[in-house]
């Protein structure tokens, strides 16, 4: 008799989807629209890349602010207020002309992206997950990967070929639609099946399994975390952002556009590749590995002055991207357990904001002062300050009881 497959592998799918759009048509898109705002209505780097620090501001805000309503409600029910306001601003993102509709716009964008991404996404594969936590995470999260991929050269495409106001509208329409079919299999609770996580004993009658949110973050291994991945993050996120607009000054558009494209497919490699020893390794030496080789191919990109050149070393700071994004929610998990997760990952989002806001920004303003290359050589400076945080941890792999200690 053929063995039945664990439900929670469906929403494993469910959540990739969610994320293919969310990280496709918001996070990568991002850069597609600095590119096509600046070319198209005339706003400087430094003002799409203030709003987009502002995004990710607020999305940090919102995180924290919908942590406890994950642990009370139905997920289903943010994510799908998430989807709807989400793809209210990507219609609206078309009609954008002055500086103060730039910034409404990225607000409401920022509430929909917190309510849709990273924090609901991870929660729901944490719970279903006990054993092989780490790969059902890459394989979740690899749908940022394939949304940069997919949705994202989408985007470009047509961006490019009818322009932001006449895009935005199909933009909307293609994120709403992907949410809506990913919702019958986004299942809150192994329990609301009948069913216990994956790899765990029947389940008692007693609370998830973990440290309490004070506990947890009061811990010097919370405060290391907080402060690499404001490093790692910032450096990350910085990159990410203006990657599209450095393709398109040095070559063309079409390299920036591939460039994204390289990213997300390195990412997709990287993540499964780390996703599926990720479970065997010391997770903090691991962390600090993928730090070097981020700074490392950060001041690749710096140098990278043809289409060939910038797409393979954007390939390779992809493969550390897809990894460093998905061992903060298996960090946290590890350390932690579920019984305050949504807390805990929204706090340590929220603070990492610092470093994912100010990445844009930085990245942008010594772009307008300098030039891209002294912008990703700070960038890929960051990062290796990161690893050297991370280090200090002292910590192999990090458990309740080490993480106490």
């Amino acid at each position: 008799m053929a063995r039945r497959l664990f439900p929670g592998w469906y929403v494993v799918a469910s959540v990739f989807m969610v994320l293919s759009a969310t990280s496709g048509l918001i996070f990568y898109g991002l850069a597609v629209y600095l590119d096509a705002l600046t070319d198209e209505q005339g706003f400087s780097t430094t003002s799409v890349s203030l709003a987009t620090s502002m995004f990710f501001v607020v999305g940090g805000v919102s995180g924290r602010v919908i942590a406890p309503l994950i642990e009370r409600h139905d997920i289903r029910l943010v994510i799908g207020a998430g989807g709807l306001v989400s793809t209210l601003s990507l219609y609206l993102i078309g009609s954008v002309t002055s500086i103060v509709a730039l910034y409404a716009v990225y607000l409401l964008m920022a509430i929909g992206f917190a309510l849709v991404g990273l924090i609901p996404s991870t929660t729901l594969v944490t719970r279903w997950f006990h054993e092989r936590r780490a790969f059902a995470l890459a394989v979740a999260s690899t749908g940022l990967s394939f949304g940069g991929l997919s949705y994202t050269l989408f985007a470009s495409w047509l961006v490019d070929d009818r322009g932001l106001a006449d895009a935005a509208p199909i933009l909307a329409g293609l994120f709403l639609v992907s949410v809506a079919i990913a919702m019958p299999g986004l299942w809150p609770w192994p329990a609301a099946c009948g069913l216990t996580p994956f790899g765990e004993p029947p389940a008692t009658d007693g609370p998830p399994e973990g440290i309490d949110y004070d506990t947890a973050i009061s811990t010097r291994f919370f405060r290391i975390i907080v402060v690499g991945f404001i490093l790692a993050m910032g450096a990350q996120v910085g990159a990410l952002s203006q990657i599209a607009k450095l393709g398109t000054e040095r070559i063309d558009r079409p390299a920036g556009a591939l460039a994204v494209s390289a990213i997300a497919l390195g990412s997709v490699f990287g993540r499964l590749a780390g996703g599926a020893v990720a479970d065997r390794l010391p997770l903090m030496r691991f962390t600090v590995v993928l730090a070097i080789g981020q700074g490392t191919t950060l001041a690749g990109i710096a140098f990278a002055d043809s289409r060939l050149s910038l797409a393979i070393v954007a390939f390779l700071f992809g493969t550390t991207v897809g990894n460093l994004l998905m061992l903060q929610p298996l960090l946290i998990a590890s350390a932690f357990g579920i019984l305050a997760y949504p807390r805990i990952f929204a706090i340590q989002q929220l603070l990492v904001t610092a470093g994912v806001a100010g990445g844009p920004l930085l990245l942008g303003f010594l772009r307008d002062q300098s030039s891209y290359r002294v912008s990703y050589l700070v960038a890929g400076g960051l990062s290796m300050l990161a690893a050297g945080v991370a280090a200090a941890s002292g910590i192999r792999h990090p458990t309740p009881e080490t993480v106490l200690d």
